[in-house]
C-alpha cells in the first residue's frame, strides 16, 4: 500500500537551493563546464535507471531526461540562450557539494530529487512546448510528409513554440530560480 508523504520548503530552504544552485551556475560559462555538466545529468539519470533507489526519488531523477533529450535533439533547435538556460539549472547536479552526498545509500540522491523538482518547476514552459513539439512531430502526417513538407511544417511549429516561450519567460537567459 502507497504511503504519501508531504513536506513544505521553507523560504529558507528555498534560499538554501537558491544559493546552491547560483554558485552551480557560475561553473557553466565555459563549455567543458558544460559538457560536464550534462555528463553529470547523464550518470544522475542512469543511476535512477539502473540503482535500487527508493521509486519517488528515481521517478524525479528520470524527469531530467527530457531535459537532456531537448538538448540533443536537432530538430528542436534549441538556442544558445535556451540551452545556457538549461545548463544553469542542470549545474546543481553535477556539484559533488551538494546538500547530500550521492554516495550515502538511501538518501544520498533525495537533495537531488527535491532540486528536480525545482528545476521541472521553473522550466515548466519549456517542458511543455518541447513535448508539444515532439507529439506534433510523432503525427503520422508529419512523419509520412515528404522531407520538404516536413521540414516546414515542423519549423513553422517550432517557431510557434519558440516564440511562445520567449513571450513567456522573464527577462534575462539565465536560469533565474523564480520559486522563491
Amino acid at each position: 500500500m502507497p504511503l504519501d508523504i508531504t513536506f513544505t520548503l521553507s523560504d529558507r530552504d528555498l534560499a538554501r537551493f537558491k544559493t546552491l544552485a547560483q554558485a552551480a551556475c557560475a561553473q557553466t560559462a565555459q563549455p567543458q563546464s558544460q559538457k560536464a555538466i550534462e555528463a553529470a545529468t547523464r550518470k544522475i539519470v542512469e543511476t535512477a535507471i539502473n540503482a535500487d533507489l527508493p521509486d519517488f526519488i528515481a521517478g524525479r531523477l528520470m524527469e531530467l531526461k527530457v531535459l537532456l533529450d531537448m538538448m540533443q535533439d536537432t530538430e528542436w533547435g534549441m538556442t544558445d540562450a535556451d540551452r545556457n538556460r538549461i545548463i544553469g539549472a542542470l549545474a546543481y547536479f553535477a556539484d559533488p557539494a551538494d546538500l547530500i552526498p550521492d554516495h550515502i545509500p538511501g538518501i544520498g540522491f533525495l537533495d537531488d530529487a527535491m532540486f528536480v523538482e525545482i528545476v521541472i518547476r521553473e522550466l515548466a514552459a519549456e517542458i511543455q512546448a518541447y513535448n508539444e513539439f515532439c507529439k506534433f512531430r510523432s503525427q503520422s502526417g508529419i512523419a509520412q510528409s515528404s522531407p520538404e513538407d516536413r521540414d516546414r511544417q515542423l519549423q513553422g511549429k517550432r517557431q510557434e513554440l519558440h516564440a511562445r516561450l520567449a513571450a513567456s519567460r522573464p527577462t534575462g537567459d539565465e536560469f533565474t530560480f523564480h520559486i522563491l
